[in-house]
C-alpha cells in the first residue's frame, strides 16, 4: 500500500466514475460480466462501511441491442432514443448485480443545468445525502435523454467531480479503459512513461494533450479536467483502468494519483466555475480586465464595451478580454436589455440620471471566478 494513497483506502464517502468503454463489449453492447466485476469490488468496499456513489455512463450503449442498432448512432435524436431505452436496461442491470450482495440502488439523473441552478443543486445534494443515509447506492448518470447539445464522451467525468464536491466525498476514483495517464503514446517506438503522481500543472508540462479528448493514449482530457476540479476542492483522485479498481481502492500504486492542493472553495463558486454555462458575454477593455483579473475587483459598467446574449439578472455570463477570450465568469446584476444603456458610464453618473438603484456594479467581486486556459489550449475553467 502506498502511504500517500491511503486516502482512498480510508475514505468513508467515495465517488466512483466508470465510462461506457469499461462496461461494453467490442460491439458496443453492455457486458454483464464487466458490470458484475465492478459491482463485486464496490460491494466489498460497501461491506466495510464506505458510502459509495457510482457515476456510470453506458445508457446509450445499453439501448443499442433493444433497438436493434448495430453501432452507436450519430444523430442526436437517435442517441436520445437509445439513452431513453438504455437507461432502464442499465439501472436494471445494476439493480440485479448489487442485489447479489443485498444492496439496493437508486437512480439519479442529472444535467449540467441541474448543477447550475442553485435550487436544483440543493435538491440534488439533499437527495444524494438521504440515499446514502438509507444505505442505498446511488447510480448517477447524465440525463442524456433531454440533453440539448450533442451528447459528448467525457461529460460524466466533470459530473463525477462535481458530485464529489456536492456530497463532500473523501476521494474520487475515475475508471477508464486505460490503466493510467502517460506522457505520450505507448504504441510509439520507445513507448511512454506512466505518470504515477500529478501534484500540479507543472507535472503535465511534457504530456501530449490533444483536442481530440485524449491524453496520449493514457486517458482523456476530460478526465484530467475532472481531476483538476476535484483536487482543487481538496479531494484526491486516482485515474486507472476498471480492472485495477480493487487495487486502487486499497491504496496500491496503480494508475495516476492526483494530489489534492488543499483548497476548499465554497460550493457556490465551484458551481459557478465548473457547472455554470455562460448565458451571455460581456466584453471588457484592458483596464477592466486588469481590475477583475489582476486586482480581483468588481466589474463596473465603465469598463464594458459590448454585450452579447439574452440573459436575466442573476444569470452567469462570461467576461471576455479585448481579443474575445473568456477570462472570468460571474453572476450579473442586470438584464441583458438594460446593459447597453449603462456601458462606459460611471456608477455615479448612472445614479444621477437613472436613480440610486443603478449606483452598483454589473457583477460583484464575490460573484466572479477566474477562468484558466483548458488542457487543449482553449479558454476554459
Amino acid at each position: 500500500m502506498n502511504a500517500e494513497r491511503g486516502g482512498l483506502r480510508t475514505a468513508s464517502r467515495l465517488v466512483v466514475k466508470v465510462g461506457s468503454s469499461s462496461l461494453t463489449t467490442p460491439q458496443g453492447m453492455i457486458d454483464g460480466d464487466r458490470v458484475d466485476a465492478l459491482v463485486d469490488v464496490l460491494a466489498a468496499r460497501r461491506a466495510g462501511g464506505t458510502q459509495i456513489v457510482l457515476v456510470s455512463s453506458g445508457a446509450i450503449a445499453a439501448g443499442l441491442g433493444p433497438l436493434g442498432l448495430p453501432t452507436r448512432p450519430r444523430d442526436l435524436a437517435t442517441q436520445q432514443a437509445a439513452a431513453s431505452v438504455g437507461q432502464g436496461v442499465l439501472i436494471a442491470r445494476y439493480t440485479s448485480s448489487f442485489a447479489r450482495y443485498g444492496l439496493r440502488v437508486g437512480q439519479v439523473l442529472l444535467t449540467a443545468d441541474d448543477m447550475m441552478r442553485r435550487s436544483h443543486h440543493r435538491n440534488a445534494q439533499r437527495t444524494l445525502d438521504r440515499l446514502l443515509e438509507l444505505g442505498i447506492v446511488p447510480v448517477v448518470n447524465e440525463n442524456d435523454t433531454v440533453a440539448t447539445d450533442e451528447i459528448r464522451f467525457g461529460d460524466n467525468d466533470r459530473l463525477a467531480a462535481l458530485v464529489t464536491h456536492l456530497i463532500h466525498a473523501d476521494a474520487l476514483l475515475l475508471l477508464s479503459d486505460v490503466d493510467a495517464l502517460y506522457d505520450g503514446d505507448p504504441r510509439r517506438p520507445g513507448g511512454a512513461n506512466r505518470l504515477t503522481d500529478v501534484r500540479g500543472p507543472a507535472d503535465l508540462a511534457g504530456v501530449e494533450l490533444g483536442r481530440s479528448g485524449r491524453v496520449g493514449t493514457g486517458g482523456m482530457v476530460t478526465k484530467v479536467q475532472a481531476a483538476r476540479i476535484a483536487t482543487g476542492a481538496g479531494v484526491p483522485v486516482v485515474l486507472t483502468a476498471a480492472a485495477h479498481a480493487a487495487q486502487a481502492l486499497a491504496g496500491a500504486d496503480v494508475g495516476t494519483y492526483f494530489h489534492p492542493d488543499g483548497r476548499h472553495p465554497g460550493t457556490r463558486l465551484l458551481w459557478l466555475a465548473h457547472a455554470a454555462t455562460g448565458r451571455g458575454r460581456l466584453h471588457l477593455d484592458h483596464g477592466a480586465v486588469e481590475a477583475v483579473v489582476g486586482r480581483r475587483m468588481s466589474l463596473l459598467p465603465a469598463g464594458v464595451t459590448a454585450v452579447d446574449g439574452d440573459f436575466s439578472a442573476g444569470d452567469p455570463v462570461d467576461l471576455c478580454g479585448p481579443h474575445g477570450d473568456a477570462v472570468a465568469r460571474g453572476l450579473v446584476n442586470f438584464d441583458a436589455a438594460e446593459i447597453p444603456g449603462l456601458l462606459g458610464r460611471s456608477t455615479r453618473e448612472l445614479a444621477g440620471s437613472l436613480g440610486p438603484e443603478y449606483e452598483r456594479e454589473l457583477i460583484h467581486r464575490d460573484d466572479i471566478v477566474l477562468l484558466e486556459p483548458d488542457l487543449s489550449g482553449a479558454s476554459h475553467v
